[in-house]
């Protein structure tokens, strides 16, 4: 049975702060949005997973060193040293700050349009993901997104409950679990398909997930592919690699996984009339920071800020396992996870692709 401070998500704190312009930041004349909807795993996670996993699970982000950079230096659950893209990308669009944090506390009709993270870290399309990391699975997240959408109608009325939904912002990020846990690391999935076979399995969960999100009047998502798993400290770590480079195979891997999701939005999108189903590529932009620092002001690129950088990620990742002096320098927070740095950058790049897609004219 799920936790009932997990009956409705956890809204994103979020801290207006000037940031300084990059390469990929859009102009002005951004869509308006009434709201961000955030589902997904631990990149795009809030701090789901401090209320809904046992204070002793390893996917928790609630203590130092994480949020070490977030305003007020407050460990809050994400998986960062900082923000995240959502706290980023809210801020940008003019999403509004909402206090109380949980929204099955008492709100008023000034307080809904937000952004608002469904998100839990460990949490994958495939149901078996989220069993074995202890995470909110995809489909709870869908259950979660159905009493928000019954408060709001509570709240404001069913006509205007369903036009906030209609002209919200629906940001999916998720799949890079499903490879890693489950199926580099797991005989199961393993013996069960080939690579090629496993993505099939993952982008027709995906499909499922989409679809039920559009019928509940949902209109403009952007579905992120996967990074650069390769790269990931944990996994170079994982083969033992003396010269720590990224791992080839892994990477191709997230690849035609990206181009079989990428190929499958327009058909989606025209199955459901006044849909906008865009793709957004973090495998490139993060590919670039690792292979080209210099141009980002990283030092380094293959391991984390966190304790040695190549395993501690989570709880292991703690006061007990110190971190770097200067994150800002690191392309990865821990051994899984990016600097608020890099989410900053791929940010960015994401506000472009949102002007250059949604803008009208």
């Amino acid at each position: 049975m799920l936790p009932t401070t997990l009956l409705l998500p956890i809204v994103l704190l979020l801290h207006a702060r000037t940031i300084s312009i990059t390469p990929c930041d859009a102009s002005a004349g951004l869509p308006k949005f009434s709201a961000i909807l955030v589902f997904g795993d631990s990149v795009v996670d809030s701090g789901n997973n401090n209320y809904y996993t046992p204070v002793w699970a390893i996917n928790r982000a609630d203590h130092p060193p994480y949020g070490r950079g977030f305003p007020g230096q407050i460990p809050t659950g994400r998986f960062s040293n900082g923000k995240l893209v959502p706290d980023f990308l809210a801020s940008s669009l003019g999403i509004k700050e909402t206090v109380p944090p949980f929204l099955d506390q008492n709100l008023s009709d000034k307080d809904i349009k937000t952004g608002v993270s469904f998100a839990s870290g460990g949490s994958g399309y495939d149901n078996l993901t989220a069993v074995k990391t202890g995470a909110i699975p995809m489909l709870n997240q869908v259950e979660y997104f159905k009493k928000y959408i019954e408060r709001l109608k509570g709240i404001v009325g069913e006509k205007e409950a369903k036009e906030i939904i209609k002209t919200a912002l629906v940001v999916i990020s998720a799949g890079s679990n499903d490879f890693i846990i489950n199926f580099y690391d797991s005989p199961l999935r393993g013996t069960q398909f080939n690579i090629s076979e496993y993505q099939d399995f993952i982008i027709q969960r995906f499909q499922s997930f989409v679809k039920e999100l559009l019928e509940f009047g949902c209109k403009t998502v952007i579905v992120s592919g996967i990074p650069p798993i390769g790269c990931l400290p944990l996994r170079i770590a994982a083969k033992f690699k003396i010269h720590r480079t990224c791992l080839d195979d892994e990477n191709s891997d997230a690849q035609s996984y990206n181009q079989k999701l990428e190929k499958l939005l327009p058909q989606l999108q025209a199955s459901v009339q006044g849909s906008r189903l865009i793709y957004f590529d973090v495998f490139d932009p993060l590919l670039d920071m690792i292979t080209h620092r210099e141009r980002y002001g990283f030092v380094e690129t293959n391991r984390g800020c966190c304790g040695t950088g190549f395993f501690e990620a989570g709880s292991l990742c703690n006061l007990l396992t110190p971190a770097c002096s200067n994150a800002s320098e690191f392309v990865f927070w821990d051994s899984v996870h990016p600097t608020e740095s890099t989410y900053k950058y791929i940010h960015d790049c994401l506000l472009k692709l949102i002007f250059s897609k949604l803008m009208t004219h």
